[in-house]
């Protein structure tokens, strides 16, 4: 039996969108250690699951690495495009499963296009394999000057900066009951739009802001000035954004935000993807005032909803394989 326990991951948000620019996409986000996906994976002469989504998975998993089939039970999960990362870290972690329940090298990286995932963020590869928070290189922009890539034809965008984040660092996780986050056809309409007329000046800035204020303030452990660089590198991607989401912030995200970040106990916040979770940056002596002032923010934009406050995670997903 093969065990996989991975984490979900925020994304703060691209370096480029502008076509006129050499590199388009290059995330940046975050490794989390909850909330998590457990799975436990057996061989089997055909695909069983108890989740269609990770049956789904399962299937391609078998057929990429030539086994017969897999028994396939999911203990944990998270929900589905809220801008936790849930559907890259559920492919890679079925297919890491069936590939150790197979005595098989998972090889995520190379195999995650196969499963549709790695398309455009290296972001949640990376998290998988090593946690920490992540900047990856992104794809050459000729590659999208036309149509983008067929699907599985691309290559994981790899990692270009890794920083182990302190151990006493919390991220509140704020997921209002809200739409669910775009995904799927109607994402890539929105983003082919956006790279369209994306503001080449936004690049140039996130660059600056890049190299100038988030990595050192990632190398050094520094809190309050990571916060703040993050909180605008979100605002930058959301300029970006604005005609397709409303704003910004996706409404009413943009209203929680400004809650967050007005309080003593959170540094930097922002909106992780498409949403609906925004975050917030605080530690581990300040999150219960973090937490309760999450939960502020939900009841005076007058939506229900979840408040998590995570830890980062600096290693990958965590597989162990027993005899059981």
């Amino acid at each position: 039996m093969a065990k996989v326990t991975a984490g979900a991951r925020l994304h703060f948000g691209f370096q480029s969108l502008s076509l006129a620019r050499e590199r388009l996409y290059g995330g940046v986000g975050v490794a989390l250690a909850e909330p998590r996906i457990v799975l436990t994976a057996r061989p089997a002469s055909t695909v069983r699951a108890d989740d269609p989504r990770a049956a789904e998975y399962a299937e391609r998993a078998v057929e990429l690495l030539d086994v017969p089939g897999v028994e396939l039970e999911l203990h944990e999960r998270f929900r589905r495009h809220v801008g936790l990362g849930s559907g890259t870290q559920l492919a890679l972690a079925v297919l890491a499963a069936v590939a150790r329940a197979h005595d098989h090298e998972p090889r995520v990286r190379e195999r995650a296009p196969a499963l549709g995932r790695g398309g455009r963020s290296g972001v949640g590869c990376a998290a998988f394999e090593q946690g920490g928070f992540v900047v990856d290189a992104g794809h050459h922009t000729e590659r999208f000057t036309a149509d983008p890539p067929t699907e599985g034809e691309w290559t994981v965008p790899r990692p270009v900066a890794r920083h182990t984040l302190p151990d006493s660092w919390r991220f509140v996780v704020t997921i209002p009951d809200l739409e669910a986050g775009r995904s799927g056809d109607r994402e890539e309409r929105s983003l082919e739009r956006v790279a369209a007329q994306a503001d080449p000046a936004i690049t140039d800035e996130i660059a600056k802001l890049v190299a100038r204020r988030l990595l050192p303030a990632a190398a050094e452990g520094a809190l309050r000035r990571f916060g703040s660089a993050i909180a605008e590198l979100g605002r930058l991607n959301g300029a970006w954004y604005a005609d397709e989401q409303g704003g910004v912030y996706r409404p009413p995200l943009g209203d929680l935000i400004d809650d967050l970040g007005a309080s003593s106990a959170i540094t930097g916040a922002g909106q992780s993807s498409w949403g609906p979770a925004v975050y917030g940056l605080t530690d581990d002596e300040r999150a219960e005032d973090a937490r309760d002032a999450a939960r502020g923010a939900l009841s005076s934009v007058g939506v229900d909803g979840e408040v998590l406050v995570c830890r980062p995670r600096n290693e990958g997903a965590r597989t162990e394989s027993s005899d059981d």
